[in-house]
Protein backbone atom coordinates (compact mmCIF):
# COMPACT_ATOMS: atom_id res chain seq x y z
CA UNK A 1 0.00 0.00 0.00
CA UNK A 2 1.23 3.47 -0.87
CA UNK A 3 2.10 5.76 2.09
CA UNK A 4 1.55 9.49 1.62
CA UNK A 5 4.03 11.49 3.64
CA UNK A 6 2.60 15.00 3.61
CA UNK A 7 1.10 15.06 7.11
CA UNK A 8 4.19 15.83 9.21
CA UNK A 9 5.58 18.22 6.59
CA UNK A 10 2.27 20.03 6.46
CA UNK A 11 2.19 20.29 10.26
CA UNK A 12 5.75 21.68 10.34
CA UNK A 13 4.90 24.22 7.64
CA UNK A 14 1.76 25.29 9.50
CA UNK A 15 3.85 25.82 12.63
CA UNK A 16 6.19 28.12 10.68
CA UNK A 17 3.24 29.95 9.09
CA UNK A 18 1.69 30.61 12.52
CA UNK A 19 5.02 31.86 13.87
CA UNK A 20 5.57 34.25 10.93
CA UNK A 21 2.14 35.86 11.17
CA UNK A 22 2.58 39.62 10.89
CA UNK A 23 6.00 39.45 9.23
CA UNK A 24 6.77 40.90 5.80
CA UNK A 25 5.74 39.01 2.66
CA UNK A 26 8.87 36.93 1.85
CA UNK A 27 9.01 35.60 5.41
CA UNK A 28 5.34 34.61 5.29
CA UNK A 29 5.31 33.27 1.75
CA UNK A 30 8.39 31.06 1.76
CA UNK A 31 8.77 28.27 4.30
CA UNK A 32 12.58 28.39 4.03
CA UNK A 33 12.76 32.16 4.59
CA UNK A 34 10.11 31.90 7.29
CA UNK A 35 12.08 29.25 9.17
CA UNK A 36 15.18 31.47 9.08
CA UNK A 37 13.16 34.47 10.28
CA UNK A 38 11.62 32.53 13.17
CA UNK A 39 15.01 31.16 14.25
CA UNK A 40 16.54 34.65 14.20
CA UNK A 41 13.59 36.19 16.04
CA UNK A 42 13.90 33.58 18.80
CA UNK A 43 17.61 34.40 19.11
CA UNK A 44 16.79 38.10 19.42
CA UNK A 45 14.09 37.37 22.01
CA UNK A 46 16.51 35.33 24.12
CA UNK A 47 19.23 38.00 23.91
CA UNK A 48 16.89 40.89 24.61
CA UNK A 49 15.32 39.27 27.67
CA UNK A 50 18.79 39.55 29.21
CA UNK A 51 19.45 43.03 27.81
CA UNK A 52 16.17 44.30 29.27
CA UNK A 53 17.48 43.56 32.78
CA UNK A 54 20.64 45.53 31.96
CA UNK A 55 18.67 48.47 30.55
CA UNK A 56 16.35 48.69 33.53
CA UNK A 57 19.23 48.59 36.00
CA UNK A 58 20.90 51.50 34.15
CA UNK A 59 17.61 53.44 34.22
CA UNK A 60 17.16 52.82 37.96
CA UNK A 61 20.75 53.93 38.64
CA UNK A 62 20.22 57.18 36.71
CA UNK A 63 17.00 57.93 38.61
CA UNK A 64 18.58 57.16 41.99
CA UNK A 65 21.58 59.35 41.15
CA UNK A 66 19.35 62.27 40.10
CA UNK A 67 17.30 62.03 43.29
CA UNK A 68 20.40 61.57 45.45
CA UNK A 69 21.96 64.73 44.00
CA UNK A 70 18.77 66.65 44.84
CA UNK A 71 19.33 65.50 48.44
CA UNK A 72 22.97 66.58 48.55
CA UNK A 73 24.80 63.29 47.92
CA UNK A 74 25.83 61.13 44.98
CA UNK A 75 24.77 57.68 43.82
CA UNK A 76 27.96 55.95 44.93
CA UNK A 77 27.96 57.60 48.38
CA UNK A 78 24.30 56.72 48.83
CA UNK A 79 24.80 53.04 47.93
CA UNK A 80 27.90 52.84 50.16
CA UNK A 81 25.94 54.49 53.01
CA UNK A 82 23.06 52.04 52.59
CA UNK A 83 25.48 49.11 52.78
CA UNK A 84 27.15 50.40 55.97
CA UNK A 85 23.74 51.19 57.52
CA UNK A 86 22.64 47.63 56.57
CA UNK A 87 19.58 48.91 54.70
CA UNK A 88 18.56 46.26 52.16
CA UNK A 89 16.66 48.14 49.46
CA UNK A 90 17.30 47.07 45.89
CA UNK A 91 17.74 49.60 43.10
CA UNK A 92 14.28 48.98 41.68
CA UNK A 93 12.63 49.96 44.98
CA UNK A 94 14.98 52.93 45.48
CA UNK A 95 14.18 54.23 41.99
CA UNK A 96 10.45 53.81 42.66
CA UNK A 97 10.79 55.77 45.90
CA UNK A 98 12.85 58.46 44.16
CA UNK A 99 10.19 59.01 41.51
CA UNK A 100 6.92 58.51 43.43
CA UNK A 101 7.77 59.10 47.12
CA UNK A 102 10.41 61.87 47.38
CA UNK A 103 9.84 62.30 51.14
CA UNK A 104 10.43 58.60 51.79
CA UNK A 105 13.55 58.70 49.59
CA UNK A 106 14.80 61.70 51.56
CA UNK A 107 14.38 59.68 54.78
CA UNK A 108 16.37 56.80 53.24
CA UNK A 109 19.15 59.24 52.27
CA UNK A 110 19.25 60.65 55.82
CA UNK A 111 19.47 57.12 57.24
CA UNK A 112 22.32 56.31 54.84
CA UNK A 113 24.39 59.39 55.76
Amino acid sequence: MRVKRGVTSHAKHQKIRRATKGMTHPHRASIKRGKQAVTKSLQFAYRDRRNRKRSFRALWNARINAAARLNGTTYSRLIAGLKTAKIDLDRKVLAELAVNEPKAFEAVVKAAK
